[in-house]
């Protein structure tokens, strides 16, 4: 079984870590790049197959040379097998159209070059764009069949099909059981969560983490790199000169408004730690009650 797991590097969003210019634009320079969160559920889903049906998963993106270290953290995590990363300055600027062109000649690529793909998995959106367009599209581009929503999922290799359970979301959420022939996009659901049922496969899972602990040390000895031409794209049609979306507008981030009020005070100034003990003890008397 050879699958394909699609991740992108986004900003972590997380407290303290985001900066911000004056104007409350995002500087992307200064803000740490992390995992797409929900990418990291698609590469559980990959991971799943992988101990249940054995195979080899391997982790692609579409970024900057930073974006190695995304898959190197899908290595490291989730054990992936190798990393493929598309890369150079024509694809800078792409939009979603853009970005699945260049992701399916990837995986044009890896075929040609590699071997022949069973499934696809992608994350439900990402966290900077939140478009959920680029899992779809790209499956477009390939014309392969799509699962989207999916939270639950196992291959029949006999019969090579996926049988997936997604949700459906309307006045009602509702659960369907779909089957599709690989090869085969998945889009996993947020609220996909891996299962391991039986001795094998939790032993397999362990079997698994071990063997990465080395191979990610050594991420950069898995790790190729194609560009664009690497991947006979035509510049024309890639990066912002190939993505058709026009932005009319950027508007700041507003700043979040202060929540409480802090006061300094001197550790080293026996009167001011006096005032902070008598402020807390009454809270101390009623969690003693």
């Amino acid at each position: 079984m050879r699958s394909i797991v699609l991740t992108k590097g986004v900003p972590d969003f997380s407290e303290g870590a985001v900066s911000f210019d004056e104007d409350g634009h995002l500087e992307r320079g200064k803000t740490p790049t992390v995992m797409n969160p929900n990418d990291e559920v698609a590469v559980q889903a990959a991971l799943q197959t992988k101990v249940r049906h054995g195979g080899h998963v391997s982790g692609m993106s579409m970024g900057p040379p930073g974006y190695s270290d995304v898959l190197k953290g899908a290595m490291e995590t989730v054990y992936t097998d190798d990393s493929y990363l598309l890369s150079d300055r024509e694809l800078a600027a792409s939009d979603t159209w853009a970005t699945a062109i260049t992701l399916s000649a990837g995986l044009e690529t890896y075929q040609e070059e590699i071997e022949d793909i069973d499934l696809v998995f992608a994350g439900f959106k990402t966290a900077d764009g939140e478009t959920g367009q680029t899992g779809p599209q790209t499956a477009w581009a390939m014309d392969w069949p799509i699962v989207t929503h999916v939270l639950a999922l196992d291959i029949d290799p006999d019969e090579r099909r996926l049988r997936a359970k997604r949700l459906v979301e309307g006045d009602v959420d509702e659960i369907e059981t779909v089957e599709a022939p690989l090869p085969c996009f998945v889009v996993t659901d947020p609220e996909f969560e891996p299962s391991y049922r039986t001795a094998s496969h939790r032993l397999t899972h362990k079997q698994l983490r071990a063997e990465t602990t080395d191979r990610a040390a050594d991420h950069d000895e898995h790790l190729t790199t194609w560009d664009h031409e690497d991947l006979h794209l035509d510049s024309e049609y890639i990066g912002l000169d190939g993505s058709p979306t026009i932005v009319s507008s950027v508007d700041p981030i507003p700043k979040a408004p202060s929540e409480r009020d802090a006061t300094m005070i001197d550790p080293d100034d026996g009167d001011e730690l006096r005032t902070v003990l008598e402020e807390f003890q009454p809270y101390a008397a009623e969690a003693g009650e």
